[in-house]
């Protein structure tokens, strides 16, 4: 990985640090931690991404899984999604100096764009499902077990384990059209 995007990944690990202080982004408070639960799992999604296109982060929180990807994939257009008004502010101090990252600060079903892909991190698929099918054709999951009758909406591809082996999967889907759905 290029020092440049070290150097970015690490001065957005420091706003976090200093921003979750005060404003309850995330549980995990450690570097070692961060970089194994935030960051590597957000750099492993990015790289099964296209080099360049459209990226929805729906519910970006502290901005993961999105402001890694759009520091790995710099060809990505890149926009994090977040209803809440005070996660949407850090969003958008953290995106400063990311030419390809923008922060769309409103609910997920409002947003009218559609985007090449939809990703999403720690949210509850049925909270989301709707959206990601209004969003984007392709979705792409980092999530712990699930149980595949239960993501209806989109053809799965096989669950990749994470490294780290927590039960942690990225799943990656393909919108199945409404007449074909079970």
């Amino acid at each position: 990985m290029p020092v440049e995007q070290i150097a970015l990944l690490q001065a957005h690990y420091e706003l976090l640090v200093r921003w979750n202080k005060v404003v309850n982004l995330t549980r995990v408070e450690g570097l070692e931690e961060a970089i194994e639960r935030h960051y590597c799992e957000s750099i492993i999604a990015a790289l099964h991404l296209p080099e360049s296109g459209s990226v929805a982060d729906v519910g970006s929180g502290a901005g993961f899984p999105g402001i890694p990807m759009a520091i790995v994939r710099p060809g990505c257009s890149v926009a994090l999604i977040e209803s809440h008004q005070r996660k949407a502010a850090f969003l958008m101090e953290a995106a400063r100096g990311l030419a390809n990252v923008r922060v769309i600060a409103k609910r997920a079903e409002d947003v009218a764009e559609r985007f090449d892909w939809v990703v999403s991190r720690a949210v509850k698929y049925s909270d989301i499902s709707a959206a990601l099918r209004k969003l984007g054709q392709n979705a792409e999951l980092l999530t712990g077990e699930v149980c595949f009758s239960e993501l209806s909406g989109f053809s799965w591809r096989d669950p990749i384990l994470l490294p780290w082996g927590r039960r942690r999967y990225l799943l990656l889907g393909t919108s199945v059209p409404r007449e074909t759905r079970p």
